[in-house]
């Protein structure tokens, strides 16, 4: 059986940027809601930094899913499904996927109507959730590379 290829530089960009993007965010996060919504641009660039990390995020599983031929998905919640019935990703990742799934969208359709507060709460209690995914794709393409 010939061995499955995974485009591991792709995804290791997509972990960068990933990384980058959310260590950014981080920095420009304020203390507080009250100041978080005064920030104007910078607000709304935070919004975009982590409207692309989750991009990037969603992007890493559709890579793995294709390259490892898991199964063709209808939508995006079967690709997780994939990955995490070959333990590639576990359960609990899954869920904080959804929850970023969910964040994307309302700063992508509700863009104008952003409680920015309540964003501001996910932002400042969630950001680590990027970094546990990094680590466990970086797990996964060394079982990959050491089967």
């Amino acid at each position: 059986m010939k061995k499955k290829t995974v485009r591991e530089t792709v995804i290791r960009v997509k972990i960068t940027e990933i990384c980058e993007g959310v260590r950014l965010v981080q920095e420009h996060l304020p203390k507080s809601a009250k100041e978080f919504r005064k920030l104007g641009l910078v607000k709304d660039g935070i919004y975009k930094r982590i409207e692309f990390a989750i991009e990037d995020v969603f992007d890493i599983c559709a890579i793995l899913n294709a390259d490892l031929e898991l199964g063709i998905p209808g939508e995006d919640e079967d690709i997780l499904i994939h990955l995490v019935d070959k333990g590639l990703l576990t359960p609990e990742m899954q869920e904080k996927i959804h929850a970023m799934r969910g964040f994307r969208n309302i700063v992508v359709h509700r863009y104008g109507a952003i409680d920015d507060a309540l964003a501001f709460h996910l932002l400042q209690e969630n950001t680590g959730d990027f970094f546990l995914f990094t680590a466990e794709i970086e797990k996964t393409l060394e079982k990959l590379r050491h089967p």
